[in-house]
């Protein structure tokens, strides 16, 4: 494809999100677009023709409440087929959603609908709603606050059914409203208003237009990667640039979502829906892995597993390097695969061809377990302020490690200190009323700053190796690479849930460690004939057999980092980090600042008395 040719199919997109939905629906009016659980846990089917229908109705039901052009409604909730309608209903009454996570402290919620403008809320529930009421201040701003599941009795809230019917008789009185309100938006209007999850200060509004949707969702096309026969299991976060750039994709192919945010559902989900794609965090294939790794911990399945995947890696080696699969190696696999592989398969539903892998660095280990089991995780690349996906891997020219190449029409540049810039119509415009802040962001020639380290190879994949303010100087002068150490650790170790590495001018580095709950109940039960089965689980963690047990994982580890970069002492805490706490992301993105904060005692005490 000449760049002549690509760069105008790229522009052949739509002007806008919602105008996006019209075509879809003309196109396939009657294939399914989403699956949902009802409340009965049944699976229900919604067509793109009966997406539309209810989108239109709520969008009438926030123009009958007073939405003009361009103002924002606050969406705050989890991920569910209500709030995917809610965010199009916003779009095609011509306003700007801004997300809210449903973990959102109610001064942060205060603090977002204050700064965005926001003229309506959406509000999945009432623990939602009380924490808008708690701030009183916020009533001479707000249109309504629209609730989604109970009731309330303040005057402000318009209740889910009460938006529709409102709805449908502002379409009996204005048929062409909706339609009106779409064919007014232009691409440079305001789509959507996402505030990062800061880990100091207030979080900062991304400004994203309509052709920043436009064109991620037309680029995907573009690199087909997905087609319309696919199927997606949606969990991640709507509230989150890597959720909502999927409904872009969506819109754009028209493959089918199946809905459902809940996270400990994922699994049963995969096995009970079969979805041909996934995307997560890294956290997510982490427990997968380490779940699989714990059933065949000891005895025959351990033999049979580990042959079974060193087959696969070697076999896959060769693939990378397009060289032929020995006949006596493809004999193997075939054999692996039947003992093995086919059995994961069908644990995670049996069609999956893929799964997408974003939001934080993918340990190689464990994208390279999973490529041995004939599962590809391919890793993508991309921050809130560049629409969610700049770089990803093709299903067809994988290469772990990286983050594959850029997506069509983004352009990547590596500054002198090796941070990646970048510049294409996926990057935002601004920050929301932060000029200053807005200005930081861009080098004099419109590059965007990400922050990231990377390199590029001669195809042009990118290697990210780390965030710019993240790593670790030693008091000997090394740097240390924090997510490497970490990942090291949490790929070698099924016990352990989450590390964060630390060591900033100190001689050595050392980690503080959570342990997975369910993994340790299991590995207390069979361990020494199940003497410590009665423990509890802050019991466990404290007790001398499982900080032994800890410690040979570590060192395995440790066998894959430098000298310098090795874990020489660590802390088991009682908890895993949590999202009440402040201490991971509603992504499962660790908040490696927020930590180090409330476990400065713990990290200094590995100090006291510092090896050499």
């Amino acid at each position: 494809m000449t760049d002549t040719t690509l760069e105008a199919r790229l522009a052949d997109r739509a002007p806008s999100y919602s105008a996006m939905l019209v075509r879809r629906v003309a196109a396939t009016p009657d294939l399914v677009a989403f699956r949902y659980p009802d409340a009965n846990e049944n699976w229900v089917a919604m067509t793109w023709r009966q997406t539309k229908h209810t989108v239109f109705e709520l969008a009438a039901g926030l123009l009958d409440l007073g939405l003009q052009f361009e103002d924002r409604v606050a969406i705050a909730g989890s991920t569910r087929i209500d709030w995917i309608l809610a965010d199009l209903a916003v779009s095609c009454a011509g306003g700007a959603t801004t997300t809210i996570y449903p973990s959102t402290h109610d001064e942060d919620v205060a603090y977002i609908i204050t700064d965005s403008g926001a003229r309506i809320v959406v509000a999945e529930n009432v623990a939602q709603v009380d924490k808008v009421l708690k701030h009183p201040e916020l009533r001479e701003q707000l249109l309504a606050i629209v609730l989604i599941d109970g009731t309330h009795d303040d005057d402000l809230i318009v209740t889910w059914d009460q938006l529709h019917a409102r709805g449908k008789a502002y379409l009996a009185e204005h048929p062409n409203a909706v339609d009106e309100a779409i064919a007014r938006t232009t691409p440079d209007m305001l789509a959507t208003l996402i505030y990062t999850s800061g880990t100091t200060g207030r979080p900062k509004g991304v400004r994203l237009h309509h052709d920043v949707w436009a064109y991620e969702a037309r680029a995907v096309e573009v690199m087909d990667i997905i087609d319309q026969n696919a199927e997606h299991l949606l969990w991640l976060p709507l509230s989150h640039v890597f959720g909502r750039v999927l409904l872009a994709a969506q819109l754009q192919i028209g493959f089918r979502a199946a809905v459902d945010g809940r996270l400990d559902r994922i699994v049963d989900n995969l096995g009970k829906l079969s979805p041909t794609f996934m995307c997560g965090a890294p956290r997510i294939f982490e427990k997968v892995r380490a779940t699989v790794m714990r059933s065949t911990a000891s005895g025959l399945k351990a033999r049979i597993s580990r042959w079974a995947f060193s087959v696969g890696k070697r076999r896959f080696a060769l693939l990378q390097q397009h060289k032929p699969v020995p006949r006596t190696l493809a004999a193997q696999y075939a054999v692996a695969d039947k003992l093995v592989f086919s059995k994961l398969k069908a644990r995670l539903g049996g069609k999956l061809e893929f799964l997408i892998s974003g939001s934080a660095k993918l340990s190689q280990q464990v994208q390279e377990w999973f490529f041995a089991a004939g599962i590809p995780v391919l890793e993508g690349y991309g921050l809130t302020e560049t629409s969610a996906i700049s770089f990803v891997n093709h299903p067809r020219t994988p290469r772990p490690g990286t983050v594959g190449p850029p997506v069509p029409g983004t352009e990547c540049r590596i500054a002198e200190d090796g941070e990646i810039l970048l510049k294409g119509p996926g990057v935002m415009r601004s920050y929301h009323n932060l000029p200053e802040r807005t200005a930081e962001a861009f080098t004099e020639d419109g590059w965007f700053h990400t922050g990231d380290i990377g390199e590029v190879d001669a195809d042009g994949y990118l290697r990210i190796t780390d965030r710019k303010k993240d790593l670790i100087k030693t008091s000997g002068g090394k740097f240390v690479a924090p997510q490497k150490v970490e990942g090291a650790i949490v790929a070698n170790c099924p016990y352990i849930s989450q590390v964060v590495a630390y060591g900033e001018g100190r001689k050595y580095i050392s980690a503080l460690v959570t342990l997975d709950p369910d993994a340790m109940k299991g590995w207390a039960e069979t361990h020494d004939q199940g003497k410590l089965k009665d423990l509890t689980y802050r019991e466990l963690t404290e007790h001398p057999e499982t900080r032994a047990m800890i410690q040979r994982w570590i060192d395995r580890g440790n066998e894959r980092l430098e000298r310098w970069e090795t874990v020489k002492k660590f802390t088991i805490l009682p908890e895993e980090f949590n999202l009440d706490a402040g201490e991971v992301t509603a992504n499962m993105k660790i908040r490696r600042s927020r930590i180090t904060n409330l476990y400065a005692k713990e990290l200094d005490s590995m100090y006291e008395a510092e090896p050499e």
